[in-house]
């Protein structure tokens, strides 16, 4: 049960900041939230915002709708971008570097595995990469639970070392076709509406897309979260379920990154309601489907920067964002300290 005992004294000390009423807009519900959590467990709300450790999670998983040529890029690529995240030289590597954010990589089920040992690499491996959901379910029951077991482990890990603000990103060629698929399967929603242009297909790969998608979602006929993984998701999706279940046990919040994301963070929130105290949303993507995974869980993200990448680049160019609510939160003047009346 997520305690809002607090709720009131929170948001009078934010209110009797030096400012206007709500002037710092999103920042203040921001500030809130994390205060809030923060708090949680505690005797009194605390006065201090921490944000430690901030680790962004690269979950990589091949899928086998791939084979049916709705991306830009063959299944290698995902091992190639693997060993890209390793050597530091991807888009998310950059942002992380830039806001002093830490990164690991966890091997979900790829088609080709990574060799290499690094202590950035976490090789919890499904299988080699999903069944074809247009025809067949995308992986067993088992690979299911297993899945989200140990995506729970993988966060329970960095928070045990001290981490207390989590980031998901995704990596795997075909994975909008699984995230599109089970928004679709979930909300009823067209796939016309769900499936969008991915890594940037054309116009005849997104009307295959559409199509193969539709039939994979008419396949399924359920709403059943676990069943709906088990029929249409993606290993690293699974896994990422069971990443934002840990993170609310632990009563950490996880700033959300794009489209794929999002839908592993409505799954979540199907199977323990309480996930979704713990979620801050970073941005909106270009991704058709986002907007109605946000919808569904009456998101309200920070950014809209255009993005369509993954890689958890979103969630992680917001940090600054979370880090200037926490430092208002903590050290900007009340009006009685500052001696100002209004």
């Amino acid at each position: 049960m997520f305690d809002t005992r607090f709720s009131s004294e929170i948001q009078g000390r934010i209110d009797q900041k030096t400012k206007p009423l709500g002037a710092l807009g999103q920042l203040e519900k921001v500030a809130y939230q994390l205060a809030l959590i923060q708090s949680q467990g505690k005797a009194q709300a605390i006065d201090n915002i921490s944000l430690d450790q901030p680790t962004v999670l690269v979950f990589a998983g091949d899928h086998g709708i791939a084979e049916e040529g709705v991306s830009i890029a063959p299944s290698a690529v995902t091992q190639q971008m693997v060993l890209n995240f390793l050597a530091g030289g991807a888009a998310i590597n950059c942002f992380c570097r830039a806001n002093d954010v830490a990164i690991k990589v966890i091997d979900c089920g790829i088609l080709v595995p990574v060799e290499q040992e690094s202590p950035q690499l976490v090789k919890q491996r499904l299988g080699e990469r999903t069944g074809n959901l247009a025809i067949e379910p995308a992986m067993t029951v088992q690979q299911v639970h297993q899945g989200l077991v140990w995506g729970q482990e993988v966060v329970d890990g960095v928070i045990d070392q001290g981490c207390n603000l989590i980031m998901f990103g995704e990596m795997g060629i075909g994975n909008t076709s699984s995230a599109s698929a089970l928004l679709a399967a979930f909300t009823g929603e067209s796939a016309e509406r769900c499936v969008g242009l991915g890594t940037g297909v054309s116009s005849e790969q997104l009307e295959k897309k559409k199509r193969l998608v539709s039939q994979g979602v008419a396949r399924c006929g359920s709403t059943d979260p676990k069943t709906l993984l088990a029929e249409l998701g993606g290993f690293e999706i699974v896994q990422m379920v069971g990443g934002f279940l840990a993170a609310a046990k632990q009563k950490t919040p996880v700033l959300v990154d794009g489209f794929i994301v999002t839908v592993a963070a409505l799954l979540a929130t199907k199977i323990d309601p309480s996930c979704r105290d713990y979620l801050i949303f970073a941005h909106q993507s270009h991704e058709s489907g986002h907007q109605i995974a946000l919808e569904q869980l009456d998101a309200e993200p920070l950014l809209d920067l255009s993005l369509r990448l993954g890689e958890g680049t979103g969630a992680v160019l917001a940090v600054p964002l979370l880090r200037a609510a926490a430092e208002f939160y903590n050290n900007m003047a009340s009006f009685a300290e500052a001696g100002v009346t209004v």
